[in-house]
């Protein structure tokens, strides 16, 4: 059955481009309501967590319904709430960004498996993928969606840098892996794209306490890795939350190789693109 929130849960954080401190307000919501965004300090109409609502996806995935009501960094948050299972809500933003905490979805979920859910009369869709589709960028990053009963990620990531390299996941997405292996992982980057976003005015909240930072053969942050493969994990659960913005919970392997928020989408459109690609149950 289709699950909401009990009652309201406030989350307080640092938005990661504007620094600005960012309250999000999660609130329930009736059945076949999905999840929808609404900017508290607009007199603006929701905006629904779909695909076909996102406007940017550089570095993060933006949703809109104009230039100025938009809300970006759902993904996060999204994989979070796709994993506990709350198909309704309705979530409040007083900024153009959901916060971003520690830069993974540790705390999101910490706060979330705290709060009672509610039941509801109707029951929950999933989208099950019937015929396999796929995506490729032309340069090297591609993303299949394979027919499977469950949701299966296969992901493969590889950078120059050694401290990196080649890394892989391979596993059924559950609870418990989700918990244990994907939500502690923290957002990555190299020190010359902070550097270069700092100097065109972004990333204004970004700090290594909220983001792993490499510099060449270096790891910037004094704690180091919170897993072996954090880097490649943490693409796993951006691809669950991004997933997420079908409006379903999806039954298919996943078979991503260097690939970020722009394919996950593309493979959304193309799933979409056909009745003959999904059934829904």
């Amino acid at each position: 059955m289709q699950h909401t929130l009990e009652k309201k849960v406030e989350i307080k954080g640092i938005g990661l481009h504007s620094g600005c401190e960012s309250l999000l307000v999660l609130e329930p919501a009736p059945e076949n309501f999905g999840i929808q965004f609404v900017r508290s300090d607009l007199n603006e109409i929701p905006i629904r967590a779909l695909y076909s609502q996102v406007v940017d996806l550089r570095n993060c995935t933006c949703i809109g319904t104009s230039q100025q009501n938009i809300v970006s960094t759902i993904e996060h948050l999204m994989a979070v709430l796709s994993i506990l299972g709350i198909d309704n809500a309705k979530i409040s933003v007083n900024n153009p960004e959901v916060p971003i905490l520690d830069g993974s979805g540790k705390i999101f979920l910490e706060i979330l498996e705290k709060a009672a859910l509610k039941k509801q009369t109707a029951k929950r869709k999933y989208l099950k993928v019937k015929k396999e589709i796929s995506f490729s960028d032309g340069k090297g990053g591609d993303i299949k969606l394979i027919p499977a009963d469950k949701l299966h990620i296969k992901f493969d990531i590889e950078f120059p840098s050694k401290i990196v390299g080649h890394q892989t996941f391979d596993k059924d997405i559950d609870r418990e892996i989700f918990t244990k292996e994907i939500a502690p992982c923290r957002t990555f980057c190299e020190k010359y794209q902070v550097d270069y976003l700092k100097s065109i005015g972004l990333i204004k909240g970004g700090s290594l306490e909220n983001a792993v930072v490499l510099d060449g053969e270096t790891l910037l942050n004094p704690e180091g890795f919170r897993l072996k493969n954090e880097c490649v994990n943490h693409k796993v659960m951006d691809c669950i939350g991004d997933l997420y913005t079908s409006g379903y919970h999806i039954l298919a392997k996943v078979v991503a190789n260097k690939t970020g928020h722009y394919h996950n989408n593309e493979i959304l459109k193309q799933l979409f693109s056909s009745t003959d690609n999904y059934e829904i149950l």
